[in-house]
């Protein structure tokens, strides 16, 4: 059910070529961002520790 399209049937199938690809444009912006936050984190995470490691207590 709602697998016609490709979707997952949770937004309303586009009309015209020019929403379709806006749609998609969007979905890829906002995975691209929520990857990009992922690495981000992990980076200053290493860092975050590494510096932690060198501090003497």
């Amino acid at each position: 059910m709602g697998e016609e399209n490709g979707t997952s049937g949770t937004c309303k199938p586009c009309k015209t070529f020019g929403k379709k690809c806006s749609h998609i444009v969007k979905k890829q912006r906002a995975k691209f961002y929520i990857l990009g936050r992922c690495i981000a984190m992990l980076v200053c995470g290493r860092e975050r520790n590494r510096d932690r490691d060198r501090v003497s207590y």
